[in-house]
């Protein structure tokens, strides 16, 4: 775990914030130092940490032991728990929010089992059928998903949310008008979304406008316009 700024005892934190980037499907190597996954995530954090500035709110990023998924062994999600471990062991247990993309978005929904894990907010998650749904009961689930993108489905997203609100979850989905898998254009719109909705899942603030309107979830994401 890597706290993004260190601006406060992280004894005195009242929650926090657990970052994890995207990977690949199979890879044993160590993420490299230039790691453009996890570059991908930093402006997110930041947007969170200024979103959360005036409260004790922890943010970190999960570090990766392994670049892949690497089928059963499912990696990320066994460094999710080391990284909550270790926040606990630093915070004692505070409610905790975990955003992810792409492959650590399927991290960070697995994770959600750990029942200090109040919420996810996934960005252009991984979510193939079948991934398990039943441990999201209680949980608050925010899926954001360009369906432009040719990485990871955005219906196997809008699906996932469908099983996770049967499971007993509260799912909210935006349908991103632009970014692709990777996020980059309209950057600004994914960073400023995700840091509303995080403060809000952690009681800060309401929700963005466009997540408060939808929140029964009927099969279909809310969608956000379209801007230049």
């Amino acid at each position: 775990m890597a706290p993004v700024f260190d601006h406060r005892p992280l004894r005195q934190a009242q929650a926090a914030v657990l970052v994890l980037h995207g990977g690949r499907a199979d890879a044993l190597e160590t993420p490299p130092s230039l790691n453009l996954p996890a570059l991908r995530m930093r402006p997110f954090a930041s947007a969170i940490a200024r979103a959360t500035a005036h409260d004790d709110v922890l943010v970190a990023h999960v570090r990766y032991r392994y670049r892949g998924w690497n089928g059963h062994h499912a990696h990320p999600v066994a460094d999710t728990h080391r990284a909550l471990a270790e926040l606990r062991d630093l915070t004692g247990p505070v409610p905790v929010v975990l955003v992810g993309h792409s492959m650590g978005a399927r991290a960070a929904l697995r994770a959600a089992a750990d029942p200090h894990v109040t919420a996810v907010v996934a960005l252009a998650p991984w979510c193939p059928p079948g991934e398990p749904t039943a441990h999201l009961s209680g949980r608050t689930i925010c899926a954001l998903h360009d369906e432009a993108d040719r990485v990871t489905s955005a219906q196997d997203t809008w699906s996932y949310l469908t099983r996770a609100q049967r499971a007993g979850a509260r799912v909210t989905g935006l349908r991103m008008p632009h970014g692709g898998h990777t996020m980059i254009r309209h950057a600004c719109h994914w960073h400023r979304i995700t840091a509303d909705t995080t403060a809000a899942l952690l009681g800060l603030a309401p929700l963005p406008g466009l997540l408060a309107n939808s929140s029964t979830w009927a099969g279909t994401p809310t969608v956000l316009k379209a801007t230049r």
